[in-house]
């Protein structure tokens, strides 16, 4: 099978696309484990100064492979290795992201995104909930912004994804045009000092995937073996609503 994560490197700069487009970058067991050996090759190479994560299609990521989900202490590894990085990893959007892809954005580092993307907390009409992405959001996250969209599971744009503490900046036009001082600045810093000052910036979200990551796994897997995850989520494939929906 192809991988699912390919990589290329210019100017200091490794970028890692995710490139599953026909299941719109979803979470399956194998996007995630090629996912975090790319990481773990970037986090070895001297040349690499930063990492871009990107993505081929329409969407960045849709969240969990529904019909072959990653497991949650994958994931969650995922998210660890990510936020532990010592180099920086910069988040390029100009798709969608919903549910599990929200949770990878917490971990980036630093995360723009284009006019076109939009953004959902999609689990609750799923009969599912935010619980492992909840470690790497609430920590960034306008705490009254968190509860109503993973709530409601409302699609918002990059303004207010930007607004809440989603992103750290949209673009009017050009992601990369906007993207550009961002990656000279981290060109420019040394390597050492990066890795000491990620460590700072990153504290809170690795506290909280310290603390909570293996009883959010444990919530994780038992809501998606639940009666109404099954319901939601054939709701979702047979393209009705679900059996709770007034």
């Amino acid at each position: 099978m192809p991988p699912r994560v390919t990589a290329g490197q210019a100017n200091a700069v490794t970028t890692l696309t995710l490139d599953a487009p026909a299941t719109r970058n979803a979470l399956s067991a194998q996007l995630v484990a090629d996912l975090r050996t790319a990481l773990a090759e970037a986090a070895a190479d001297p040349d690499t100064r930063a990492v871009v994560l990107t993505h081929t299609g329409n969407t960045f990521c849709a969240g969990a492979d529904l019909k072959s989900p990653c497991d949650p202490a994958d994931f969650l590894a995922l998210l660890r290795e990510t936020t532990e990085l010592p180099k920086p990893v910069v988040a390029r959007v100009t798709g969608h992201v919903r549910a599990g892809g929200l949770g990878l954005l917490g971990a980036c580092d630093i995360t723009a995104a284009g006019p076109q993307s939009s953004y959902a907390f999609t689990e609750t009409h799923l009969g599912l909930a935010p619980a492992v992405i909840s470690a790497t959001l609430l920590p960034r996250l306008d705490p009254r912004a968190a509860a109503r969209y993973f709530l409601t599971a409302e699609t918002f744009g990059p303004a207010e994804a930007a607004r809440i503490g989603l992103l750290t900046l949209h673009a009017e036009d050009d992601v990369d045009t906007a993207l550009a001082p961002v990656l000279d600045g981290l060109r420019r810093a040394a390597p050492q000092a990066l890795a000491t000052t990620k460590a700072l910036a990153t504290a809170a979200v690795r506290e909280s995937l310290d603390r909570d990551g293996a009883r959010l796994t444990e919530l994780s897997a038992a809501v998606f073996a639940s009666a109404e995850a099954r319901e939601g989520i054939t709701a979702r494939f047979e393209r009705r609503d679900a059996a709770w929906v007034r």
